[in-house]
């Protein structure tokens, strides 16, 4: 068995390190789209800043940490823990030299085509909000450029061990966010405001960059970016990241047909779908990537040792993993579907946003709750294919996963919710609801291919159905308490923290009755000084 002092694999502790990078930027996330709520709330203005937030986005979701970490990180961990130093600066310069040279030229073409890619994808945005999310656009665009390189960074800052700085660095860009909102909140309107938010997202993008940088530069010693290489190793990455970049395509396919369906639907939609993603990908990326991350250099280092004992190994760890991320999401997904009041009382509530904006973002995020464990566990079975150097199964997974999406999502929407009499801004629950089912079908997709080349994993279905109970049973216990007659006169903030309080601890207790292992875990961090 290799180093692992050399490998990256930090495992728990790793885990530990990626989860309180995220914690703090999702954190300042959530800060962020508060301030966000309270000074723009769900109008035209923010639908535009929304939509044209998504748009440059697919720089970082087709060249950023997903495709980085499938194609980059493996053979840069095997290249450190084979100590093989001038090969991996080799390698780290040419996939720099090549992504900086690749998105420097998709983000000019994206500020020149603004104009055409906002009317293609927000055909229901006309006049003032169509020019103003075509002037968002094109601020946003080399924001957008700036965080693949920052990815670049974490995918070298990971693999040495360094995963804390890595994830923690969006909080410089979220604390410049949240400054140009409280700086210029009270004196803009909603047009201008979303215009300065705009430009502070790009310095916030430049920060995140630059802190990371200095270590990064360290790490890699005596290091140039380059255009060329005739490394083996240079010519797997590239080999590996076209699979990653087309799945990861057709996912933003799946993004883009979001974003036409709710331009639209009713004023506030696209809003409504944005804030529910937002605190869908909180026990996202708190639990399963932060799980995935850390485990991938160490998983990488063990699938390439090609052993009967590697492979029992691999699967042991997988198994560790899976089970610690259901641990958590299982009851992140019973309070999206249960507690959505309280959660939204204590993230979005007050000033533009009032009770008729929560009374629809309720069903958006009981809607999103229905794939957040698929979604997890997906990204965990994702990345030990990853470290097998197994692309294309996730490649296909996604576009199976991206086609049932947007098929069912849209007829959903468009056609269904219509038919049985629905109010029109149900449309964006159907594209939630359709979004959810499809990651459980490529959930079991991702679950069977690894089965098939690691062989089947310890029976963990009797522990996820206990944390479904206990998870089930704590949300009983919140919700009668928050019915208590004593509770109305402490006001909706006080006792929307009450029950996500109690809902929380009643989770643990029941799970620490049960002796379930992470638990007990969980617990001992707890105590400890």
């Amino acid at each position: 068995m290799s180093d692992p002092a050399r490998t990256g694999g930090a495992g728990r502790g790793g885990a530990v390190a990626v989860a309180a990078g995220i914690l703090a930027s999702r954190v300042l996330g959530l800060v962020r789209q508060k301030v966000f709520n309270h000074f723009l709330g769900a109008g035209l203005a923010a639908d535009a800043f929304n939509v044209a937030f998504r748009i440059p986005n697919v720089l970082q979701n087709l060249f950023g940490e997903g495709v980085l970490s499938a194609s980059f990180i493996p053979v840069y961990a095997r290249l450190r823990a084979g100590a093989d130093d001038a090969r991996r600066r080799e390698v780290a310069g040419v996939v720099f030299g090549v992504l900086a040279l690749g998105v420097g030229a998709l983000v000019l073409a994206g500020v020149l085509a603004a104009p055409l890619v906002v009317r293609l994808l927000a055909p229901g945005f006309t006049g003032d909000q169509r020019d103003l999310t075509i002037r968002l656009v094109q601020v946003l665009f080399p924001g957008a450029g700036l965080l693949v390189l920052s990815a670049w960074c974490l995918g070298v800052l990971n693999t040495h061990g360094r995963f804390l700085l890595s994830y923690a660095s969006p909080v410089a860009w979220n604390l410049a966010m949240i400054a140009a909102l409280l700086g210029w909140g009270e004196r803009e309107t909603s047009a201008r405001l979303v215009v300065i938010l705009a430009w502070g997202s790009l310095v916030g993008s430049a920060l995140q960059l630059a802190v990371q940088w200095p270590s990064v530069h360290r790490l890699l010693g005596a290091w140039r970016p380059r255009l060329r290489s005739t490394s083996p190793e240079a010519a797997t990455v590239f080999r590996n990241f076209w699979p990653v970049f087309v799945g990861r395509g057709v996912t933003q396919l799946s993004g883009f047909v979001d974003l036409m369906v709710a331009s639209t639907l009713l004023p506030g939609s696209a809003s409504m779908l944005a804030n529910a993603q937002t605190v869908y990908m909180l026990p996202v990326s708190l639990f399963g990537m932060s799980v995935s991350a850390a485990a991938l250099p160490g998983l990488s280092t063990v699938a390439g040792e090609a052993s009967d004992e590697a492979r029992v190994a691999l699967r042991g760890m997988l198994d560790a993993r899976l089970r610690q991320v259901a641990y958590f999401v299982v009851p992140s997904a019973v309070a999206l579907m249960a507690l959505g009041p309280a959660i939204i009382a204590v993230l979005f509530e007050g000033g533009a946003y009032g009770a008729t904006e929560a009374a629809w973002q309720r069903w958006t995020l009981a809607a999103a709750g229905l794939g957040l464990l698929a979604a997890t566990l997906g990204r965990l079975y994702a990345t030990a294919l990853f470290a097998l150097h197994d692309t294309r199964t996730p490649q296909r997974a996604a576009i199976t996963r991206v086609v049932l999406a947007a098929g069912v999502g849209v007829a959903a929407a468009t056609w269904g919710v219509p038919a049985v009499g629905l109010h029109p801004r149900f449309g964006i629950v159907a594209l939630l609801v359709a979004s959810g089912l499809a990651a459980w079908v490529e959930w079991a997709l991702l679950r069977r291919h690894v089965a098939r080349r690691l062989g089947p994993g310890a029976a963990a279905a009797g522990a996820v159905a206990r944390v479904w109970v206990c998870a089930l049973v704590a949300a009983g216990v919140a919700m009668g308490g928050a019915a208590l007659p004593g509770l109305q006169r402490v006001g909706t903030l006080w006792q929307a923290l009450l029950t996500l309080a109690v809902y929380g601890a009643a989770y643990l207790g029941l799970t620490l009755w049960l002796r379930v292992p992470e638990a007990r875990a969980l617990a001992g961090r707890l105590r400890r000084p």
